[in-house]
């Protein structure tokens, strides 16, 4: 049996026979392999030592790198994100600003709207005093006559008023359903407002009536649309009929007032 312990001429061993002439050679050839055994060792021990200095070295910078580029972006971020703040705070404020603007709009279309109210029953009240002075008038005899003469003299200027208010409704109309639309250009209802602006500047009526300045005051307040699918063009607007009614009770007194110069001029 083989003695594993003991394997013949496996462990380098001393020549008992020393180095004569007649020792064998086995025991030089294992020492010429052990110094390129122990050169391979040691270069791959200083070669694994190397190997891992640069793999240490790599991963130092690695981690430096990583931590440079993970604080660039903290500080990316945290700018992205002041600024964002920044800008959320702008609009807040813009918000705000538009919300106290409307809401200023809103009273003054309220206030505005009451004055026009007041005026109406004004004229209303007046209107009334007119025929009931009228009917008076008309009871007096030739006193009557005289003013029905007038009134009727004055027809004519109270169709020619009531057919201009006639078509400026219509216009407004236009106009207020071009202002509500979402599809209609605004230029082409800015056009609108200027004819109809020129318009009532070269007719006599419309200069009498002050209509110019009531019709502006409509295109800077008027802002009332109806619902988003509203079919009927006259749902539209709202500072525009009050306007509207009291032009038509402003022609009925117009009227009137014009007979009664009429009368005390001595025209009649």
């Amino acid at each position: 049996m083989n003695n594993l312990n003991d394997p013949p001429r496996w462990n380098i061993q001393p020549d008992p026979r020393g180095r004569g002439a007649g020792a064998g050679d086995g025991n030089q050839w294992n020492y010429a392999l052990l110094v390129p055994m122990l050169g391979l060792a040691a270069f791959r021990w200083i070669w694994s030592r190397e190997s891992q200095r640069e793999i240490q070295k790599v991963k130092d910078q690695y981690n430096k790198d990583v931590s440079t580029l993970t604080s660039k972006m903290e500080a990316q971020y945290q700018d992205t994100l002041t600024e964002r703040r920044r800008a959320a705070a702008t609009l807040e404020l813009e918000l705000e600003k538009e919300r106290q603007r409307v809401k200023g709009y809103k009273q003054a279309m309220i206030s505005q709207s009451q004055q026009l109210m007041e005026e109406r029953k004004h004229l209303s009240q007046e209107r009334q005093s007119l025929e009931e002075d009228k009917q008076r008038q008309v009871k007096s005899g030739a006193a009557g006559a005289v003013l029905h003469h007038a009134l009727e003299r004055e027809s004519d200027w109270h169709r020619r008023a009531t057919t201009t208010l006639r078509e400026l409704e219509g216009q407004l109309v236009d106009r207020q359903n071009a202002y509500c639309s979402l599809i209609q250009p605004r230029d082409q209802r800015l056009e609108m407002e200027k004819n109809m602006l020129l318009k009532v500047v070269k007719d006599p009526i419309g200069a009498e009536l002050d209509l110019e300045s009531d019709l502006k005051d409509i295109f800077k307040r008027d802002k009332t649309c109806a619902d988003l699918f509203n079919m009927d063009k006259r749902k539209n607007g709202s500072l525009m009929w009050v306007y509207l009614r009291y032009w038509q009770l402003q022609v009925t007194v117009q009227k009137h007032k014009r007979a009664e110069e009429a009368i005390l001029g001595g025209k009649f």
